[in-house]
């Protein structure tokens, strides 16, 4: 269908007239998948960051006004692998959790290709192009992972899917049955 906006921007009206779905992207396709927690994502990973990097700028001058330089060896071992815990170890730990979380899914029908969204270890947007034959479900179910895009973990929620038969085709549901049709009728003629 088409879109009529009309938006006023310092007092002049400005319309524009559109064929194209807002869900549609010029070069991804037709969008198929939103996470719902993308923004959650992004805010814990950011937090965790932040606070990473005002530990590293704070460190000094905790040392130097604990006095945590005279105290034993063991001491300060102890200090340091409980602050590094905090500053490395969590943002690695984060990011490695939620890096295949896909934050938004387009679908190519002409080429049938999928473009998932996620984010980087610096917050940005990464993209991953893949096809549909691409696609492997893990033999055990894991806990972050939906399916292997290639060889890239994607973690999805089924239920975000607003049409259930594009959750199907990305599996691949749509092209493997159990069985047939043709077989269901030698059943009925061997009966």
């Amino acid at each position: 269908g088409f879109i009529f906006q009309v938006t006023s921007f310092q007092g002049v009206a400005l319309r524009s007239l559109s064929t194209a779905s807002p869900y549609d992207h010029p070069e991804h396709g037709r969008l198929v998948y939103k996470g719902n927690l993308a923004k959650a994502v992004l805010g814990v990973k950011f937090f965790s960051y932040s606070t990473s990097i005002f530990n590293l700028f704070m460190m000094p001058y905790i040392m130097l006004k604990s006095g945590i330089g005279v105290e034993s060896l063991l001491v300060q071992a102890a200090f340091y692998g409980l602050i590094g815990i905090f500053t490395f170890v969590t943002p690695v730990t984060l990011h490695f959790l939620t890096k295949g979380y896909v934050i938004r899914l387009y679908y190519k029908d002409d080429v049938d290709t999928y473009t998932a969204i996620t984010y980087n270890a610096i917050l940005a947007e990464k993209v991953t192009v893949f096809h549909q034959k691409d696609v492997k479900i893990p033999d055990i179910t894991k806990m972050f992972t939906t399916f292997y895009a290639k060889t890239k973990s994607m973690l999805v929620n089924p239920t975000l899917f607003p049409n259930p038969q594009d959750y199907n085709h990305l599996m691949g549901y749509d092209k493997s049955s159990f069985f047939k049709f043709e077989d269901l009728e030698g059943v009925k003629e061997a009966d």
